[in-house]
């Protein structure tokens, strides 16, 4: 892409404003014209000077906003089935099956996804798993011990796949009493990972910043190098703790 790109080239950046989570730095800072989608809040670094910044810290997902974007480029029957599909995939899993987050927006993009052809049915078979993910993602649920009133922290010693982390977070907000939790796990490259969910008051992205991560009020993550699961699973309750005390 890099070799490719001339002054002609438009480069879209979706579902991040931060220059250091893109796939390819090299290729932002060699194309000129830059477009951002992204509804996560903005952080102390971004990518400033674009082109154009559709940035909606309100709504669900970016696949919203990507949406909303193509109903004034696009009639219904202009986009692929597979489009369609994977967009709304996208608010399916940002809203968890449209219960978080959502806005009048939000199904207004979701009935022009389905007038394009997407079968909501196919969308559900997307987030199938297979036995051995299943059995790792409760493998995690039982590590999980409630650390204050309604927030669950689970943490494992061993490298799991990161949606398995991601999954077993949002599952965690099905039990009763839990409305916030963190998952966290080491992965190959001696980082270890953070996933977080929030369906309540706390605000798991202002407790992420604080380990160097990010996302929404909803959903965050982090990645913390040069640490065991012990230190990092203290700083996160150190994290926790100065959150609640500010508030």
């Amino acid at each position: 892409a890099i070799l490719l790109a001339d002054s002609n080239c438009l480069l879209v950046v979706v579902d991040t404003n931060r220059p250091e989570q893109v796939v390819s730095q090299d290729l932002l800072e060699a194309v000129h014209k830059v477009a951002v989608i992204d509804h996560h809040r903005r952080a102390s670094s971004y990518i400033a000077d674009a082109a154009l910044n559709f940035h909606e810290p309100y709504a669900s997902s970016a696949s919203e906003l990507v949406t909303e974007l193509s109903q004034y480029l696009l009639e219904p029957a202009d986009l692929l089935k597979i489009e369609a599909e994977a967009l709304l995939a996208g608010m399916v899993l940002d809203t968890k099956q449209f219960t978080m987050r959502t806005g009048s927006r939000t199904f207004e993009a979701a009935a022009f996804l389905r007038r394009s052809g997407a079968d909501t049915g196919d969308v559900k078979k997307l987030f199938q798993n297979d036995l051995e993910g299943t059995i790792a993602r409760y493998d995690i649920i039982q590590t999980a011990r409630i650390y204050k009133d309604g927030i669950a922290v689970a943490r494992v010693d061993h490298t799991v796949g990161r949606i398995t982390a991601a999954q077993a977070a949002d599952e965690l907000l099905n039990i009763s009493g839990i409305d916030t939790s963190f998952v966290l796990f080491p992965d190959q490259e001696g980082r270890v990972i953070l996933s977080a969910r929030s369906m309540g008051d706390v605000n798991v992205q202002v407790v992420l910043e604080k380990l160097g991560g990010g996302g929404n009020a909803a959903t965050a993550g982090a990645q913390v190098p040069g640490k065991t699961v012990d230190e990092v699973t203290k700083m996160l309750l150190q994290a926790i703790d100065q959150y609640l005390e500010d508030e």
